[in-house]
């Protein structure tokens, strides 16, 4: 049951030229890891790194934006023998790079260990626990650029942005962040940033100290297993768009407005419900197609529904893993 096309659909922002798969796994890049930290502070049952590398010389450098991928392709051979197929990892770096001329690209990295279901013995994911394990000085092979589409605009300073994260999904909003306060541009940047504890906040440091240079740059983090810092109860994302409808409410109904959701796979459903909650329908449709047999039921709407009977515009752009 596609969603019926409606004449005249807003066509969203223009999105600018990028490059893409400049180095592929049969001619893949060398970068050199210049920096590996952790991007939480205190005790957390998570351990989630910042991890840089230096590109320079490559065909990387200086030709990635935020919300872009790259590749990595760990060292060694997998369990037949073969060689390890190249992970995506998102650049949370600026254009201008960690740097500020390009040569340094980082990413976002999430230790995976957990347990089998049948044997009970310990799985670590590959690619990650490779990078998180590595020290500066590391050479390792990347591919890259990958993605065109969860980008900034071409034309950044003509819109407003509201970005919603969970976990390592806020990645690429840290690049976009830091390109957007760099440019100067006075566009209006709300973040809403979602983990279990407080604890599992990912560069909460920078976003608070970006948050109070930067008066257009509003920083919320939402807890979903503890109380929330401004009292209220615990909550995931989608709950900002009632604690924070005014803030939230006007973004969206700006002809500058545009929303990013990026982070665990479900999280779009909630968030695309809580703006069927906030808007009206003719404002919730610049974001969110409806197909007319389930648009009076938006506490049905399940996840199979999202692309099909439910799906995002343009203005609405989701990344979800």
């Amino acid at each position: 049951m596609p969603i019926p096309a409606r004449p005249h659909r807003d066509p969203g922002p223009a999105l600018p030229e990028v490059f893409m798969h400049l180095h592929t796994p049969a001619e893949p890049a060398t970068g050199v890891l210049v920096a590996t930290e952790r991007c939480t502070r205190g005790k957390t049952a998570s351990f989630v790194r910042h991890i840089a590398f230096d590109v320079s010389g490559t065909r990387l450098a200086g030709n990635f934006r935020p919300g872009q991928s790259f590749g990595v392709i760990p060292a060694g051979l997998d369990e037949v023998g073969r060689p390890h197929k190249v992970r995506l990892y998102s650049v949370c770096s600026p254009s201008r790079g960690e740097d500020g001329s390009g040569n340094v690209v980082a990413t976002t990295v999430k230790r995976t260990i957990d347990e089998h279901r049948d044997t009970h013995r310990l799985f670590l994911g590959v690619a990650s626990n490779y990078l998180c394990d590595l020290s500066p000085g590391s050479r390792v092979t990347l591919t890259g650029p990958s993605g065109k589409r969860f980008v900034l605009p071409a034309a950044m300073a003509e819109h407003d942005y509201l970005f919603f994260a969970t976990g390592t999904g806020i990645a690429p909003y840290r690049g976009m962040i830091l390109e957007l306060l760099a440019a100067g541009v006075q566009s209006r940047v709300v973040l809403v940033m979602g983990v279990p504890h407080a604890s599992d906040l990912l560069y909460d440091g920078l976003m608070r100290e970006l948050a109070s240079r930067h008066p257009n740059f509003s920083y919320i983090p939402t807890l979903s297993r503890e109380a929330q810092e401004d009292g209220h109860g615990p909550m995931y994302v989608a709950g900002r768009l009632k604690t924070h409808a005014g803030l939230i409410g006007d973004i969206l109904r700006s002809d500058r407005g545009l929303a990013y959701v990026c982070g665990i796979a479900g999280m779009e459903l909630g968030v695309i419900q809580g703006l069927a909650g906030l808007l009206s329908p003719a404002e919730l449709e610049r974001y969110v197609r409806v197909h007319p047999s389930v648009a009076g039921d938006v506490k049905g709407w399940t996840r199979a529904m999202v692309s099909r009977e439910v799906g995002p515009t343009r203005r609405l752009t989701v990344e979800v893993y």
